[in-house]
Formats: C-alpha cells, structure tokens, sequence
C-alpha cells in the first residue's frame, strides 16, 4: 500500500478523532460535574449543523453559519436545563436516561418540523476549499486540516478555562464536592447551566463542521453519539485530556481498520468477502480497544476519579 494513502488515512482519522474530541468533551463535563448521563447530546450536534446549513444556505456564509451553530447549540441546551435536566439531578440514573430519550425523539421530531425530512447541505467555504501538498507527495484537503487545527485549538482552550480560570477553577470543584462549593456561596444552578450550555455548543460546533462533508439530516446525531460514549469511557469519566487521547485512538483505529482489515483478509478469504468482513472487523475494533484498556484501567486512562 502506498505510503501517500497511508497518510492521508491517519489524517482522516485525526479528523474523525477530532470531532469525537468535541462531542465526547462536552459529554464528559457534564457527566462529570453534574453526574448526568445525557443521551441527548447528539441532538445539539444535529441542531448545530441544521443552524450552520440554514443561516449559511440563508445568509451565503458559512463563518455565519458556524457562528449560529454554537449560538443554537448553547441556547436550546441552557433552555434544555432549565426546563428538564434541572429536575433529575436527585434522581436515579434510569430516570435520568429515560428523560434524556425523549428529548432525543422531541428534538429529532421538531427539527423535522422545522426544517423537513429531505436532507440540507452545506457547502465548504472558498477560502478553505482545494487541497495543500504535504511532505510525501500528499494531497490532502484543506478543510479537513482546518477541522483537525480548529479541534486542537479548542482542546487548548478547554485546557485553559479549566485549569487557569476563575469559572474552571469551579467546575473542578463542583466535580469534587458539589455541596461544598454551594455551601461557600457559588450558584450551583447556574454553574449546571453554564456547563450543559458549554458542552452543548461544543457538540453544535462539531455538528456544524462535519455538515460540510457530509448531507444534515435528522438523526445524524445517534450515530456519533454512541462512539463518544466510547471515547470517554477509554479516556475516563470527567476527563478531558481522557476525551482527547480517547477520541484521538478511536477516530484513527476505525479509520486505519477500514484501510488495512480488506487487503490483509483480502490474502486469505479473497477480495469478495474481503470488504464486507473488513469493515464489519473495522467497527468491531474499537469497541475490543475498549474492552483491552478496561481490563487493565476499569475507570479509563486519565480518570479524574483516579
């Protein structure tokens, strides 16, 4: 196989890892600070891109677009915890699954409502269009660069707002000991809302930079949600540096497996079979890179329960 595929293949799956990053970011903030699971993460992913299709198809722009995408994201989250997920933090996970379920079909269903059943599509902006050379003779996209570049620089800046700010400083706590810093005077609701709204754009923000690659429609969202639930649990719940090194060995083993699985089952089962059985391995994967690290780390790698 040649080298040339090879590279671009990594970097596909850097993308890939990318977008899970900022998916399974958000997912874990908020499992870790409030103790939420929230099925309907991939929801604001999907609104996100819908908003980004809309203003960009309404307005020409897609840096509009983009905008409007975490605009919408963060709003319909903070206004989504207000409204229900402030009413399970004391119950029971099952309850809080079942909540989260049905605002996965609300959502899905109003977004239908809104926009339609046909897919929209979302045109990569001109100043990132083309393709660059790279070392090697590669050439690869340059709106795929701007996705890995743009997912590095928001890992950064989580990385900053949680270890170097007033605002970080309280979700730390609020991840330790709750009770603690309501009993010093800090407004815990809103620190939840600020949080859900947080991760919520985050999600938006990749829902809005893969919808121009590929159609948006209703329920893109499902799909991505399940592989950032992979990715947190690899990494740890409530970690984000885990969500990071998570994403980023999930996107490039479901990615590599696709290129390498068919050739090398191609030599021993012949090329017919080959194909089906390498993408099915390919999916298979991950979810045996995850059983692996559990069987030697069963709270992830970076776990931020230790």
């Amino acid at each position: 196989m040649q080298t040339a595929l090879l590279v671009e293949q990594l970097l596909n799956g850097l993308q890939f890892g990318v977008m899970l990053f900022l998916m399974a970011a958000g997912l874990t903030l908020i499992f870790g600070v409030m103790g939420l699971i929230n099925l309907a993460h991939g929801s604001f992913f999907m609104v996100g891109a819908f908003a980004c299709a809309a203003v960009a198809g309404a307005t020409g722009s897609f840096w509009l677009g983009l905008v409007a995408s975490l605009a919408a994201a963060a709003a319909l989250g903070a206004l989504v915890e207000v409204a229900v997920i402030r009413r399970l933090y004391g119950r029971d996970h099952l309850d809080q699954v079942l909540a989260t379920f049905a605002l996965i079909l609300i959502l899905s269903e109003a977004t239908r409502w809104v926009f339609g059943s046909f897919p929209l599509y979302l045109n990569i902006p001109p100043q990132l269009g083309g393709a660059v050379a790279l070392p090697g003779g590669v050439q690869y996209p340059v709106y795929r660069l701007a996705i890995i570049v743009a997912g590095l620089a928001v890992g950064l800046g989580l990385y900053v707002l949680i270890a170097r700010t007033r605002l970080g400083m309280r979700i730390r706590a609020g991840e330790s000991d709750r009770e603690m810093i309501g009993a010093l005077g800090v407004d815990i609701r809103t620190l939840y809302t600020v949080v859900f709204a947080l991760g919520s754009a985050l999600a938006g923000l990749a829902g809005a930079m893969v919808g121009a690659l590929q159609s948006v429609q209703v329920g893109m969202g499902e799909p991505v949600l399940i592989l950032a639930f992979v990715v947190i649990v690899i990494g740890g719940i409530g970690s984000i540096k885990g969500a990071f090194v998570g994403a980023l060995l999930v996107g490039v083993t479901d990615t590599m497996g696709r290129v390498l699985l068919p050739p090398l089952l191609a030599a021993v089962i012949g090329p017919a079979q080959a194909s089906g059985i390498g993408g099915a391995l390919a999916s298979m994967s991950i979810y045996i890179v995850m059983a692996l690290i559990l069987a030697f780390r069963p709270r992830g790698l970076f776990s931020a329960q230790g």
